[in-house]
């Protein structure tokens, strides 16, 4: 069985939080949400648990970090072209998110990013399939 990474993200409201991702088109997966949390779907082998902060803070022994005020991780999605990139990000602000950085040509790579409603930066980008340049 290959190595999976498991992301669980603190929210403080769970069913904001769902709405903002589905109105950028991701689903959830039924069998792992509850009213503590909810498996948002990246792909068929990548999810990232939505946890409500009151159970979150059941499962580690410091304090929640606020991520508008610290930097927690930064995660970042890959896309098939730049036109996904502008219409993912446009979504997200439309939602109510708001932008991370502008937007970034290195020629090999196109990236953009947002903020989503708890404060998470989320980086998409697109990598053509051209090697990157070597330094």
């Amino acid at each position: 069985m290959p190595r999976n990474l498991y992301v669980t993200l603190p929210v403080k409201d769970l069913e904001r939080s769902v709405d903002f991702f589905e109105a950028l088109g991701f689903s959830f997966n039924p069998q792992f949400t509850s009213e503590n949390g909810a498996a948002l779907v990246i792909n068929d082998s990548t999810s990232v648990m939505l946890v409500a902060e009151s159970f979150f803070s059941t499962l580690s022994k410091v304090p929640i970090t606020d991520p508008r005020k610290a930097t927690e991780a930064l995660f970042s999605l890959s896309l098939d072209s730049r036109e996904e990139v502008d219409a993912l990000v446009r979504k997200a602000i439309a939602a109510g998110a708001t932008e991370g950085h502008d937007p970034e040509d290195l020629g090999f790579m196109y990236s953009w990013a947002f903020v989503d409603l708890d404060g998470h930066q989320w980086g998409v980008f697109h990598m053509d399939a051209a090697p990157a340049p070597q330094q």
